[in-house]
């Protein structure tokens, strides 16, 4: 028996709930891991908040929260190549399982070992920020040189997609809340508070011909306030917000593979996705975790260490 948080319905905080069950079996194309870190982001209590149908695997009430982990491999599942009993991996629980536990399973094509040299902590993160900011870029598609919009640039991902785009020596403009400034100034953003100042004129100001891409990790009003600003309208880019299309922009095409973790592991072991790690709790105090981000009172990204 192993202790986890999850859900025994769909609604907010209130349903949470820890958790004995079992140590979860792995089906087929699945790992079973003990979990070193969890990953916290906000697409947790989206999923928690029934908001993200189809993300649960199937799997019966209470569900476990959570969604990209770090640990050690404890037993495999049925047709699962590349892993061993005993690897440090790292990956996606896209099947259901949930992170927030002591054990889980995790999806086989969607895990990965953990290179040498790479701690548990910022391995658990990738799956989520790493690879979207990866994904994200990659899909832009930018020339050195050119100008890019982060819309939300102080969470997990957002400041991880600065950190892609400067190393790829894009000029980058974020914007963000005045508790954020400091962070995204300190890998070379030129930061537009939104609280402070009038985003559209600032950026207008800064790049008076357009930006050449926009990555928006916000959404809403916000989306359809930055998107203008783009000089074409293909080049924005949403993270959240599949209504971006509406605006002639387009939803972010994800690559949750292996290979792109993998490729993701390399970058932090370079330095290049070298996530700001602002909190990190234990499981028993995995709903204060998962309530700051929740609540959008966080910059960087929050992790839950179990082991």
């Amino acid at each position: 028996m192993g202790q986890a948080l999850g859900f025994g319905e769909h609604g907010g905080p209130e349903v949470q709930e820890f958790f004995d069950r079992p140590d979860p079996v792995p089906g087929r194309g699945e790992v079973l891991i003990r979990v070193e870190v969890a990953g916290v982001n906000p697409l947790d209590h989206l999923v928690r908040s029934g908001l993200v149908p189809g993300l649960d695997g199937g799997r019966p009430f209470p569900r476990v929260l959570g969604m990209e982990a770090a640990g050690t491999v404890l037993a495999l599942g049925e047709d699962v190549d590349a892993l061993e009993v005993g690897d440090a991996v790292f990956g996606f629980a896209l099947t259901g399982g949930g992170a927030y536990a002591e054990t889980t399973v995790l999806s086989a094509p969607n895990t990965a070992r953990v290179p040498a040299g790479l701690s548990a902590i910022v391995a658990a993160t990738l799956p989520v920020a790493g690879t979207t900011a990866v994904d994200a870029l990659d899909q832009l598609g930018l020339p050195a040189g050119a100008a890019i919009l982060v819309n939300g640039v102080g969470g997990g991902v957002g400041l991880a997609v600065a950190r892609l785009a400067v190393s790829r020596d894009l000029r980058v403009i974020g914007t963000g809340s005045t508790a954020k400034r400091e962070q995204a100034e300190a890998i070379g953003v030129r930061f537009i508070d939104y609280a402070a100042q009038d985003v559209v004129a600032v950026a207008r100001e800064l790049v008076p011909d357009g930006f050449d891409g926009i990555v928006d990790l916000v959404g809403g009003a916000s989306l359809r306030t930055v998107a203008p600003l783009a000089r074409d309208p293909r080049t924005v880019i949403a993270v959240g917000d599949a209504s971006v299309a509406d605006l002639g922009g387009r939803f972010v095409e994800r690559r949750l593979d292996r290979e792109n973790l993998e490729r993701s592991a390399r970058l932090a072991l370079d330095g290049v996705l070298a996530p700001v790690i602002t909190a990190v709790h234990s499981l028993s105090d995995a709903p204060a975790a998962l309530a700051t981000v929740e609540n959008g009172h966080t910059s960087g990204k929050v992790v839950i260490k179990v082991a």
